[in-house]
């Protein structure tokens, strides 16, 4: 579970409650509901990372928010031609959802605004509406950004940051290395994500980039030391940490750590790594301007070729745009034969619940309707309680707090933030009070329904296309991996290069199957048989990676007849994860001999690997045939 940003609690309130209480002082309750709606956009589109991806996080999905609700107003009431239109717009939102993380928020915003426009009564003309809820959004971006021109890279710098204290845990015996190492991958996932969105001022980014990079042979010597039981000095995790302080806020280092030659290997490696990040991160400190230097703020969007690689878009996102709209029209077609006025929740709950990239839909439909039970006891002791007026602000103040301070804990704890906040705002338009809180418990009842046998149910998806595919793709790396820490390939792709996207992968499948853990079976029985598969996987690249280390310092190199019998058996798991059940899986028919002694350690992980794949029960391993990549 993610800390509270306390920052993030402190925009969201203001952003909220500002925008409403502006409505009010101008006479106008409905105008301000609108700001405040946008101000929400704004907040759950935040990504919190750079500014600049912040700024474009939360403006293109705005704009895709404002056509979303100019075409909605246009349809209100129109029937037959409502649906039509709404499940138009849901096949965009489904394919366009796929090309990323803000198209993501794109296309969610679109669907929705689209739902809340074609439903809800908005005040007149058409173009006031988008426009205050644009305001509202940018009141909570200027919120947000109030800090660039002062402090232009402190998001940057606070990522690599935080990956010399990923090492720096790696590192100490107190934290569990399974653990440490996967928070470590976040970190630095995070940090060469956010640095790769930076396109101006070369000079710093470039710093940076170099910093975050010098960590490499600190992170390669410490599956090592792990591989040898042996633990760093304690005072290589403190360096590491005085490190991030002096990269956290760009100011001078205390010079290289003064620690002693240790007489072993795996310590050895370790000191090497740490003294190669200190010379690093001193001699690109003072290259880089202190903080308020007046850089200038950058356009919101770059397009770049990933714009145009964007546009191809794949079989499944077409798949997914067409369950969403079926769904959606259906929804659509629900709320306009049942008796509840302004059902408008009911295709709203089933564009929640059917976000893929949010986690398992069975498990969103069920927090939905946990999540909105307390949202909706709120709703009602705020709609029956305090009088419509000027008490509204510190409600609304308060309850905009929650959503940011809610939303680390789960996706039900976000729905029981929102609900009474969405509902608080609808009434300023609808001023139907709370008459209508019945109704939304039954409305998203409802849409779970459909999302549950319509989006679920009836679109039965393959193990391995969720995972077992990719999974079988890591574990093929895993032995290219292998073969090239151990052969010279000339023209080929480093192998640290390859350590990293086999971690980044790795963290992908594992993201994965804890979603399809909180599933029903087949699925989650499917993915806890799966489960120590992956933790295999990891093992062995962590082993592969200690051995090149410590081949690196001195020790014997492997043979290469033994490198390429042991990538031979990781070719053929990887071969055997994708079969299905009526395949007879491939067997190696090659005698294993006797290993170099340097590989004694990875064989016996292999081995355990071999014995976790051909413990899957058949019905784990089941499903259709998936062509190789």
């Amino acid at each position: 579970m993610s800390a509270v940003d306390g920052a993030a609690v402190v925009r969201a309130a203001i952003a909220t409650a500002l925008a409403l209480a502006i409505g009010l002082a101008a006479g106008r309750p409905d105008y301000g509901a609108l700001a405040a709606m946008g101000a929400l956009n704004g907040i759950t589109s935040d990504t919190r990372t750079g500014y600049r991806k912040r700024m474009t996080g939360i403006v293109v999905p705005q704009c895709a928010c404002v056509v979303g609700l100019v075409v909605g107003s246009l349809v209100y009431g129109g029937g037959g031609q409502a649906v039509a239109v709404v499940t138009f717009v849901a096949l965009i939102s489904g394919v366009i959802s796929s090309l990323g993380r803000v198209a993501s928020a794109s296309g969610l915003l679109l669907l929705l605004n689209t739902v809340v426009g074609a439903g809800l009564p908005l005040p007149e003309p058409w173009w006031l509406p988008p426009l205050l809820m644009t305001l509202g959004t940018l009141l909570f971006l200027a919120l947000a950004l109030v800090a660039w021109p002062l402090r232009p890279w402190a998001p940057e710098r606070t990522a690599v940051a935080n990956v010399y204290r990923a090492v720096a845990d790696v590192l100490t015996s107190s934290t569990p290395y399974e653990e440490a190492r996967r928070t470590l991958t976040q970190a630095l996932n995070e940090a060469y994500d956010l640095l790769k969105a930076r396109r101006e001022r070369v000079d710093e980014r470039a710093c940076l980039i170099a910093q975050l990079d010098a960590l490499a042979p600190l992170i390669e010597a410490a599956p090592l030391a792990r591989l040898n039981e042996r633990t760093p000095s304690a005072d290589i995790p403190v360096a590491l940490r005085v490190l991030a302080d002096s990269v956290a806020t760009g100011g001078p280092t205390t010079g290289r750590p003064r620690l002693p030659d240790p007489p072993y290997g795996p310590d050895r490696a370790v000191m090497e790594g740490l003294r190669h990040a200190a010379e690093v991160v001193a001699a690109t400190q003072g290259t880089m301007p202190p903080d308020g230097s007046g850089l200038a703020v950058a356009r919101a969007v770059t397009f770049d070729t990933a714009a145009a690689r964007a546009l191809a878009v794949p079989v499944a996102a077409w798949r997914y745009g067409v369950r969403l709209a079926l769904c959606i029209g259906l929804a659509q077609a629900v709320i306009s034969l049942i008796p509840v006025p302004r059902s408008y929740w009911v295709p709203l709950t089933v564009t929640f619940v059917l976000k893929p990239d949010f986690g398992s839909v069975f498990s969103r439909a069920v927090l939905r309707i946990l999540g909105t039970v307390p949202g909706l006891v709120a709703a009602a002791a705020v709609l029956a309680g305090i009088p419509r007026g000027w008490w509204d602000v510190p409600v609304v103040l308060v309850l905009g707090a929650l959503v940011p301070a809610l939303t680390p804990r789960g996706y039900g704890h976000q729905t029981a933030a929102i609900t009474p906040l969405i509902l608080l705002l609808s009434d300023l338009l609808s001023h139907q009070g709370a008459t209508v809180l019945l109704p939304r418990l039954l409305d998203s009842a409802i849409g779970c329904a459909i999302a549950l046998v319509a989006g679920y149910l009836l679109w039965p998806e393959s193990w391995h296309t969720r995972v077992g595919t990719r999974l079988a793709d890591t574990v093929e790396d895993c032995a290219r991996y292998l073969e090239r820490s151990f052969t010279e390939t000339t023209g080929s792709a480093p192998a640290g290069h390859l350590r990293r996207c086999l971690y980044r992968d790795l963290s992908a499948v594992r993201m994965e199957f804890q979603r399809a853990l909180s599933e029903p079976p087949p699925t989650g029985r499917t993915a806890a048989a799966w489960w120590p598969v992956v933790a295999a996987v990891e093992r062995v690249v962590d082993v592969t990676t200690a051995l090149r280390i410590q081949v690196a310092h001195g020790a014997a190199s492997p043979a290469a007849t033994d490198v390429a019998r042991l990538a031979h058996r990781i070719h053929l798991l990887a071969e055997m994860l994708r079969k299905t059940p009526s395949q007879s899986p491939p067997t190696d028919a090659s005698t294993p001999g006797i290993p170099s002694p340097v590989l004694q350690p990875l064989y016996r992980e292999v081995a355990a690997l071999e014995a976790v794949t051909r413990h899957l029960a058949p019905p784990a391993a089941a499903s259709r045939g998936i062509p190789q990549r």
